[in-house]
Order: C-alpha cells, then sequence, then structure tokens
C-alpha cells in the first residue's frame, strides 16, 4: 500500500487505531468528582479555562494511539540508489485448445496426456524458470481468448493455465490469425525493448476473419519476434473417443503459414512430436536474448516508524504531565 509516496509495509495495523476509542473511555473514565451539600456553596460564573481545556490530556492520549498505528504499519520510502535493475522480455505465449487438442501423441512413459495437458506441464516449467520475465497468456481456436496480460505474477499466470480447457464443440476450430493478432495487440503495450510471441498449434488454420498475413505484418510494425510450434506426430495420433476408447486420428499441420508466421518475423519454427521434443523446443526458446526492464525494486528503505513512536511517547508524556499539573483532576 501506498499513500503520498511513502509504502506501508503493514497496512492492516491502521485497525489499530479502533483502539483510540477505548483509549479515550479509559483516559476520560478516572474525572475527577467532589460531593456538594448544596450547589449554594459553589462559587457563581461556572467554569474555568482549566475546565475548559481538560480535555487536551484525553485528546493527547488518542493521538498516541494513532501515532503508534501508524508506527506499526511500517512507513517507509524505498532508496533509490539501491533500486534493482532486472533483466527481462516480454513473452505472449498463443495456446491452441481446439478439439484435436486431445490427441495423446505427446505423453510421457506411463503417463497419458493429452496434447493439452502436455503443453501445461512445460509451460509451468517455462514460466518457472524466468522469474524476470513479464509473460502472458492466451487461448485460440476458432476465437482467441486472453487468460492472462504479460505480468510478473507468476502464480497467477500459473493458475490460468492450469485451467486451459477445450474448445467447446460450437467454438471448435483454428483461428491462427485471431490466436497471433491478439498476442501482438497484447504486447504492443510492453514496456521491454523486446517482445516475443510463442504461438503452439496442432492444426491448420480454418477461420480467416484475421488474416495471417495481417497478424505478421503488424508484428513487424511492432517489433515482435514469433516462434511457432507445431505440436504432433507425423501421419497420425491416438485419441480417445467419447466411449474412451483409443481411435487414430490424421495429423495434419499447416507447417508452411508456421514457417512463414516465423520467418516473417524473425522468429524461428519448431517441430515438436513428442514430449521430449516439446521440452527442448521450450528449452532453446528459454535461451532468448534479454534486456534491461526497470522495476520498483529496492534493496534498503528509509524507515520512518521511528518518528511515529518517538511522536507517540511524546504526546503519553505531555498528557501525563498537564494531568498531574496545569489540568489536573481532583480526586
Amino acid at each position: 500500500m501506498r499513500l503520498f509516496g511513502v509504502e506501508f509495509a503493514h497496512p492492516w495495523m491502521f485497525l489499530v487505531i479502533l483502539a483510540a476509542l477505548p483509549a479515550l473511555w479509559w483516559s476520560s473514565r478516572s474525572a475527577g468528582r467532589v460531593v456538594f451539600s448544596s450547589l449554594r456553596v459553589l462559587p457563581d460564573g461556572g467554569g474555568t479555562w482549566r475546565t475548559a481545556l481538560a480535555w487536551i490530556p484525553d485528546a493527547l492520549i488518542v493521538g498516541a494511539v494513532i501515532a503508534l498505528a501508524i508506527a506499526l504499519t511500517g512507513p517507509r520510502r524505498g532508496d533509490e540508489s539501491s533500486r534493482i535493475h532486472r533483466e527481462g522480455i516480454s513473452i505472449m505465449m498463443a495456446v491452441d485448445v481446439s478439439g484435436s487438442m486431445r490427441a495423446l501423441d505427446l505423453s510421457e512413459k506411463n503417463k497419458e496426456l493429452t496434447r493439452l495437458d502436455a503443453v501445461k506441464a512445460v509451460f509451468d516449467d517455462f514460466v518457472r524458470g524466468r522469474k524476470d520475465d513479464a509473460i502472458g497468456l492466451i487461448a485460440f481456436a476458432n476465437y482467441a481468448d486472453t487468460k492472462s496480460p504479460v505480468t510478473l505474477d507468476h502464480a497467477n499466470l500459473v493458475n490460468a493455465a492450469r485451467d486451459l480447457t477445450f474448445a467447446k464443440r460450437e467454438d471448435d476450430g483454428t483461428a491462427i490469425g485471431k490466436g497471433l493478432e491478439l498476442a501482438v495487440q497484447r504486447l504492443i503495450d510492453a514496456k521491454t525493448a523486446s517482445k516475443v510471441a510463442i504461438l503452439l498449434t496442432d492444426g491448420e488454420s480454418n477461420n480467416h476473419e484475421i488474416d495471417e498475413q495481417t497478424a505478421i505484418d503488424d508484428a513487424k510494425k511492432a517489433g515482435i519476434k514469433v516462434y511457432t510450434i507445431g505440436a504432433g506426430t507425423n501421419g497420425v495420433a491416438p485419441i480417445r473417443n467419447q466411449r474412451g476408447d483409443l481411435v487414430p486420428m490424421e495429423v495434419s499441420i499447416d507447417e508452411t503459414m508456421l514457417r512463414k508466421i516465423a520467418d516473417g518475423t524473425g522468429g524461428r519454427y519448431f517441430r515438436a512430436t513428442d514430449n521430449s521434443s516439446l521440452r527442448s523446443i521450450y528449452d532453446q526458446i528459454d535461451k532468448l536474448e534479454r534486456t534491461v526492464i526497470e522495476e520498483d525494486v529496492f534493496t534498503s528503505y528509509h524507515q520512518y516508524y521511528v518518528w511515529f513512536v518517538v511522536t507517540a511517547m511524546g504526546l503519553v508524556i505531555a498528557a501525563l504531565a498537564l494531568r498531574s499539573t496545569l489540568l489536573r483532576r481532583l480526586p
């Protein structure tokens, strides 16, 4: 939490301010009382300046509680001389979630995985190994949808990837142009000098509402390098039907288009025919060039809590001093 350029390390400690109410009650409950047999013995003219200012010690106690609460929140300001410059790039992952991604040809040994399951596992490892990179995620089939904008919050990004599901039957299809164009648009506003899109598909584009060449041109204009991955074995791949039986499915990847996208943007095309090759591809992409991205991360801070602790102590001392001298109450 920041306020007026000051960061509060523990903002929930502001709740301690609520203790000002019982403190006020405790401070005022010992008000002096003198019993008179008759009001006639009291002098005329009402209160004095002391009675008019009798509330001040109570107010000082309340102020002390508030000052102490602020101290507990840990007010601090980052030391500009200790700012960290991290190296990183912006990466947008575009993953095909069409029905053909149910094929099992990217399974691990003794573990059956759909193509989408395999991509999720590799994506998880890839993200965890690039803690300084801003990474985003797009899912596409007959549509394109942003699952996560480019972010350094990798925990939520990984959760978004794990939640990826296959497109519904009415949304099934492969719109490579839409997936690439959305990735480009999400990267345009990224603050890094180096921007990369990684597009993975296992089929041929059958939706051309956004032409692939248009997406390629937009990527080139924005200086975005695109790495493309064709996922699937050569020939046929096993897939489970609705009854759970394994049946063969023809593999048809538009490698010509994927190469065109990669070559047109300065990237590379890869082909993943099994799980190990898929991991190898992401390892190769992991060696991309890195550029400097500046973040507000500090190794040291100027701490201000001590000023509020001193203020709280001073207010308490002042309250006690006034209560025992000028604004003393009768027992």
